[in-house]
Parts: structure tokens; sequence; C-alpha cells
């Protein structure tokens, strides 16, 4: 879902080949102010200089690879912070990067889709324009936005990543749902005399309308109405909707 809003999220992006690099430029923009570094060394200038939100980084680059530029940055307390997505082949990934799990948000194995690698981007970049509008709230613990802004489905998966505890409002054309997270899988979920999964799986459809995320509330319900993960209910959702989608286009 391409966002205004996601606008506000700044990833800096290490990829010494240029082709490669402009294909994930044109992938990204959608979703994030991309900046683009040559190699690792115009990187951590750049980095230095104006820190982005996330780093999104080839291991094998000339001059500083990714692993060096990771641990420059670590090394400093004003770039420390910065999550990092590595790409890079399997066997790099297992033997050299895999140590370096505290502040890796993910590794991105070669060759890849790029789309493939713009799903997994988006979920960091989902999360941290949801932190982002945590910080900006104008009541403490209680986020408020629009679903043209963020689907539900962004919105979902930032809060399993996030593993965050709260209760979710949705309102879209009239029809409320409310859903309750624990550690960020989604434990209860009603619309009307709906719940549970069917519950679910409705208002991940809605596309339009607004929501309200409450930490404070986070353990105003203590059912369980659900019978998957946050995962498997998004999983099965996208399952019912290609379904429906393919039922519509086979109708003569």
């Amino acid at each position: 879902m391409t966002t205004a809003g996601h606008k506000t999220i700044k990833l800096l992006l290490a990829e010494d080949n240029p082709l490669v690099r402009d294909l994930i430029v044109k992938g990204l923009e959608p979703f994030c102010l991309v900046e683009a570094s040559t190699d690792g060394a115009d990187a951590l200038l750049k980095v230095v200089d104006t820190p982005p939100d996330v780093i999104l980084c080839d291991y094998k680059m000339p001059g500083l690879d990714g692993r060096q530029l990771f641990e420059k940055l670590r090394a400093r307390e004003a770039t420390r912070h910065i999550p990092f997505l590595f790409m890079a082949s399997r066997p790099d990934i297992e033997e050299r990067l895999r140590p370096l799990v505290d502040g890796v948000e993910d590794f991105i194995p070669k060759p890849f889709l790029i789309k493939d690698l713009v799903r997994i981007t988006k979920k960091v970049v989902d999360r941290l324009h949801l932190e982002k509008l945590q910080k900006k709230a104008s009541r403490p613990g209680v986020i408020q936005g629009r679903l043209e802004e963020m689907s539900m489905i962004d919105l979902m998966q930032s809060l399993e990543m996030g593993q965050k505890s709260c209760r979710l409002i949705v309102q879209s054309g009239g029809a409320q749902g409310e859903l309750y997270f624990a550690s960020g899988q989604c434990r209860d979920a009603k619309i009307g005399k709906l719940e549970g999964d069917d519950a679910v799986y409705k208002v991940v459809l809605w596309t339009a309308g607004e929501f309200e995320i409450d930490f404070n509330a986070a353990n105003a319900s203590t059912k369980t109405t659900t019978t998957r993960n946050t995962t498997g209910l998004l999983m099965e959702a996208m399952r019912l909707m290609d379904e429906a989608n393919r039922d519509t286009v086979e109708t003569p």
C-alpha cells in the first residue's frame, strides 16, 4: 500500500551494483524516503552526517563491507540504535552475519526478487512508522490514524513484529471492530455479533476508515476467541481474499 505517512521513514541503501541499486530504490520509493550510497564508505559518511531510520545494506562491497559498516556504526552512541537489514548470499549469512543478531532486523538472501525484498523491508518500515506515530500521540499510549495511510495488514504485522499488547479499534462505514493483542498476537476480535477468526477476516478487508491503538487497554479483554497466531490469521485472510477475487473473475 502506497502511503504518504510512510514518507516520514528515511531509509539508507548501501549497494555498489548500480543496476540492483536502481531497482531497489524504485521498489521502495512508494513506502519511504530512500537515500542511496554507492559503497560502505559513502554510506558511513551519510549516516554520520544525517542518521536514517533504517539501513538496508549489501554485505559484499569494495573497501568498507557491510559488516564493517555495521560494526563502525554500532561503536558510535549516535548511530548504534539504527536497525539494519543485510543483503547477502546464504553462506555469508550463516557463516559471517548470523552472530550479529543484536540490531539486525533481518537477512535477505541473494539472489532475491525485488518484490520479496520490498515485502521484508516494508514490514520494518511499517513498524518504525507506528513507533513514530506513538511518539507523536496527543494522548499518552494512544495512536490514531487512517486505514488509507496504514492498511489493516500493515497494522497487524507491525503490532506482531513489535510484540505489542493493546486494543485496536477500527471503524469503517458505520461498522466498528475491536481486536485485542497480547505480545503481538491477536487473541480476541469482534465486529457486532461476529467474533474470533471470522471477525479478523472481515476487518482485514476494510481499506477506508479510522483506527485507534490503545496500549493502556492491553488487558481490557481476557478472552481468547481466535484460533491462529497473527501471521496465521493474516495468511488465511489473504487466501480467502484471493479465493473471492478468483471466484469473481471466473463467474460468467
